[in-house]
């Protein structure tokens, strides 16, 4: 996302944001799941289901803390630099976990973990935004022109996947392992070489295409505390990434138990985990009726999610002493993906939200997670 998810609401100065969620009711009260889940995994007994339930729920708070965090200190920081710092945290969560499953050696998932947060923010995050702001509102208008920018980056990406992946199974030969290696590693630096002109054209030369409409006036009253937000970043970061790892330690196994095949795991739950702060960002900004806010968020994300969490993980996997993450999708996958970027362009290039459109996005959302479902897990 390339603005704010609260550029109109500012903590009263030298606040705590933690303080102040904490004393409502919050999802930051989740946060005592995190030493729950830390005991109950480390008492060895206990159901793999059980703590990885608690490690998902102990994972939104964090997420939230660093959405929060990003915006505290991008407040102090300008439009440019706040807007990178958006862009490089907003999907720190779901980075995250996915390291943590590359690490663990679950490549399967984590590529399934990349469709899902597309899928979630696509289908998901942007659905519920239109249908809440639409049964609240009737109707809502909203800039065009960056809807037209996030669809063709979509449509990129896709493209982008989905021809290594027919690539990698034209040529399944140990022999062309070298050919397979060279082409991941080429698009993974022309898309986040992509990445950085995005970040060009949004905040420099062309911020007008991502203006909202009818935007409130901000307040100006009172600044956020940079040191609160650094701090925020800093320990949400380290909370999320040790939740990360007792989350993927118990998802395989929990999966089984569960009934759930990995790709289940991958798509719908981890998506869905990694990604609840910013698509709650969403659907408030929907609800609120700031539809261009609401969007920026949502196909902000999946456009920092194909432009970069991707290519990252491709150059990151040999370091982390893990064969080449190949950007080797299913056919599944990418007939998913490509209905999903589809539908979004469709419904969302109009200018104009209303509940029906956000109904229709998250009907193709649960036919494809009831497809997921019921396929079989394989039995370790």
């Amino acid at each position: 996302m390339m603005d704010k998810p609260y550029p109109d609401r500012h903590p009263v100065a030298g606040a705590s944001p933690l303080r102040s969620s904490l004393s409502r009711p919050s999802l930051l009260w989740l946060l005592v799941l995190a030493p729950i889940a830390v005991l109950l995994d480390y008492a060895g007994n206990v159901p793999a289901g059980v703590v990885f339930f608690c490690a998902a729920l102990a994972i939104v708070p964090f997420a939230k803390l660093i959405v929060q965090g990003t915006e505290q200190v991008a407040a102090h920081t300008g439009a440019t630099i706040g807007g990178l710092l958006n862009a490089t945290f907003g999907n720190l969560p779901e980075l995250i976990i996915a390291m943590a499953a590359l690490r663990a050696g679950l490549l399967d998932m984590v590529r399934a973990s990349i469709v899902g947060a597309l899928l979630a923010n696509l289908l998901a995050a942007l659905g519920f935004s239109f249908l809440l702001g639409g049964l609240r509102h009737h109707s809502q208008k909203y800039n065009p022109d960056a809807v037209r920018t996030y669809s063709s980056i979509m449509v990129l990406a896709w493209i982008s996947l989905a021809l290594p992946s027919a690539f990698h199974r034209a040529f399944e030969a140990e022999s062309h392992l070298g050919l397979h290696a060279t082409l991941d590693l080429v698009v993974a630096v022309v898309l986040l070489g992509l990445y950085g002109l995005f970040l060009l054209y949004s905040l420099r030369t062309h911020p007008e295409t991502f203006t909202e409409l009818n935007a409130p006036e901000e307040e100006t009253e009172g600044h956020p505390n940079i040191g609160w937000g650094v701090a925020t970043l800093v320990v949400a970061s380290l909370g999320a990434a040790w939740m990360s790892e007792l989350l993927v330690g118990a998802a395989e196994q929990a999966g089984h138990s569960l009934g759930m095949s990995q790709i289940f795991m991958g798509v719908i739950v981890l998506a869905l985990v990694g990604g609840a702060a910013e698509s709650g960002s969403a659907i408030a900004m929907g609800r609120a009726n700031r539809p261009d806010l609401s969007i920026g968020i949502a196909l902000g994300s999946c456009a920092q999610i194909a432009l970069f969490v991707a290519p990252i993980l491709v150059l990151v996997a040999p370091v982390m002493g893990q064969p080449q993450f190949r950007l080797v999708f299913s056919q599944a996958e990418m007939w998913m993906l490509f209905g999903a970027v589809l539908l979004g362009a469709t419904v969302a290039t109009t200018g104009q939200a209303n509940w029906f459109k956000g109904a229709q996005l998250l009907a193709l959302y649960v036919i494809i997670a009831a497809v997921l479902y019921l396929i079989p897990a394989v039995p370790p």
